[in-house]
């Protein structure tokens, strides 16, 4: 086939490999808008699975990516100066850049055209004219998925929140976060290491807080300076570090969750980014969207005809996303309401954060979900009773809410 890739990311770069992998015969360009080595965000994140399904997919890039990746087991957080540390199960960061360079190598070593600082501007871009198979994989504003709006009937559901990616010379050896309490209200960040040199920060707080302290108007240097001060003990006296827009506005987002209702449409296919976001909350982006590369391959190599192929892949992708989704979605919320989990010894409020992707916690009152939940770990039947009860609960919450 002839396969052309419309985004360099994660996801159009390892799905290049795992076709060229596949059939080296296939003639396959990746196109992506922006320079070699110029992307947004610091680290991502990701668990041991991952890496299982990688070294499936191709076990050469798979080893790159773990030996380019800084481990943790422990979550530590600081609530009310307070430091308490949970145990839990080995996570990775990687430099996004670090990770693209990675992957474009790969996929160039194999034979993939790869072709940096090359918009494509929509389906009908000549460099799409003759191509047998065209992928989507042009993030959540993907141009080729708009032009068919009505078709992939996507919907976009905005948080409340404001948030912000900075980078920081910190380098964290847990996953972290901190609380800090200020006369406007909460503020807090969550920080994860990516190399031996840096770490993500990213900080989120109601819009009330955020309008309260002028972060709606502060400079991003202003920004930094009270951030740095706020989070202080977090960071040790370390800068962070933001897009060297120092004059200018900070870059101060609101979450969109993206979903899709259909995701193919003839030869053009919807992946990562372009077909769902969920949010950055659980720290599953990445993943999902090397999922989506794996599954589509997948249904590739199954054969048959393209167009079954495709609707194959999509049917089997929204099925599996439905626990990432759902979990997304309920840890957004936790943090949206987090003054309800506040009250507690900050022990207590560390390990609902936890369980922040749980259907029954916004319907429980915390210090009793607590409580039982401590319960459960030493009683068979009520944990059977939760894990029973959990999906019924959201899948009937979800329906209701479409």
């Amino acid at each position: 086939m002839k396969i052309a890739c419309v985004g360099g990311g994660p996801a159009g770069l390892y799905f290049s490999i795992l076709m060229k992998r596949q059939d080296p015969s296939h003639e396959i360009t990746v196109y992506e808008r922006n320079p070699a080595g110029s992307t947004y965000g610091w680290g991502v994140t990701y668990w041991a699975g991952l890496l299982d399904k990688l070294r499936a997919g191709d076990p050469e890039s798979a080893r790159a990516v773990d030996e380019a990746s800084v481990r943790w087991t422990d979550g530590v957080a600081i609530v009310r100066d307070e430091r308490t540390v949970h145990r839990g199960d080995e996570g990775f960061g990687i430099g996004r850049r670090r990770m693209l360079t990675l992957l474009a190598e790969r996929a160039e070593a194999l034979g993939v055209r790869v072709v940096f600082e090359h918009g494509i501007p929509g389906p009908d871009a000549p460099e799409l004219a003759d191509a047998d198979l065209v992928v989507a994989a042009d993030g959540v504003n993907s141009a080729l998925r708009e032009a068919y709006a009505g078709h992939f009937g996507a919907e976009v559901a905005t948080g409340r929140n404001p948030y912000i990616w900075l980078g920081t010379t910190k380098v964290f050896d847990s996953f972290s976060f901190a609380f800090k309490e200020t006369e406007h209200g909460w503020i807090w960040c969550y920080a994860y290491g990516f190399s031996g040199e840096q770490s993500t920060c990213v900080v989120e707080c109601a819009p009330e807080t955020w309008k309260g302290l002028g972060l709606d108007t502060r400079s991003e240097a202003d920004s930094l300076h009270l951030l740095e001060k706020l989070f202080h003990d977090l960071l040790d006296g370390q800068p962070l570090i933001g897009r060297g827009q120092e004059a200018g506005a900070a870059q101060w987002l609101t979450f969109r969750t993206l979903t899709t209702r259909v995701w193919h449409r003839g030869n053009l296919v919807l992946l990562g980014d372009a077909a769902h976001t969920t949010h950055y909350s659980i720290g599953a982006g990445t993943t999902l969207a090397l999922e989506d590369a794996l599954a589509l391959a997948d249904a590739l190599r199954a054969g048959g005809d393209l167009d079954g192929a495709l609707a194959r892949y999509g049917a089997r992708r929204r099925a599996e996303l439905l626990s990432a989704q759902s979990a997304a979605r309920y840890s957004a919320r936790w943090y949206e309401n987090l003054p309800r989990y506040m009250r507690l010894p900050p022990a207590q409020m560390f390990a609902l954060l936890g369980q922040r992707h749980s259907p029954l916690l916004p319907h429980v009152p915390p210090q009793l979900y607590y409580r039982l939940d401590r319960a459960a770990d030493g009683l068979q039947p009520l944990r059977n009773l939760k894990r029973w009860l959990g999906p019924r609960l959201a899948r009937t919450l979800h329906a209701r809410s479409r």
